[in-house]
């Protein structure tokens, strides 16, 4: 196509759920693609038709109906984790990229519905199903704003990255311990 758009500006467009239905790993990674024309504009669920609308604008390219193979365009949706069935085993909870769950090992888990995107991420990783998607209702409080998820996932994402390197990290200086011989 041959626009000259952003890639801010596109991912200011995406509702920053993260949910990763689009094919990429995040809104970001997806609006890298939109920019260097190696996506199409209907490839975001969580966005629907108003996003597509806006996305065709700022691209200059004709609107498409969402793509089926991504999803289809539902109400905003929220995670809800059912306390009777949870175990506290906590696998739901690396995955959630707005930190909307919190609880610890082996105790129950909540979700922060005013923080909750619908992604799903958190959904195949529990072993009881006890996560279900509900739809938002005024109860659950409004949809988190794009560019609170969007801050959010970076906060998320940093501190996993440190986490990790801090890991890596502990690992080495194991391994030098290990492989330093004792002195007589």
């Amino acid at each position: 196509m041959g626009h000259t758009a952003s890639v801010d500006a596109i991912d200011a467009l995406l509702p920053q759920t993260q949910c990763t239905r689009c094919g990429y790993n995040g809104c970001l990674p997806y609006a890298q693609a939109l920019a260097s024309d190696e996506a199409a504009i209907n490839r975001c669920p969580p966005g629907g038709s108003d996003t597509i609308q806006r996305l065709a604008e700022l691209l200059d390219t004709p609107v498409l109906p969402l793509d089926a193979s991504c999803g289809v365009e539902s109400t905003p949706q929220v995670v809800w984790i059912d306390p009777q069935r949870c175990i506290g085993c906590a696998r739901c909870l690396p995955p959630c990229p707005v930190d909307a769950i919190v609880g610890a090992q082996r105790q129950l888990h909540v979700v922060l519905e005013d923080r909750c995107t619908g992604c799903e991420l958190c959904i195949a990783p529990c072993p009881v199903d006890c996560i279900v998607l509900r739809p938002r209702i005024a109860e659950h409080g409004h949809a988190p704003e794009p560019a609170d998820n969007r801050h959010r996932y970076h906060t998320h994402t940093a501190r996993r990255e440190r986490r990790e390197t801090e890991r890596l990290a502990l690992l080495a200086e194991r391994k030098r311990a290990l492989s330093t011989p004792a002195a007589p």
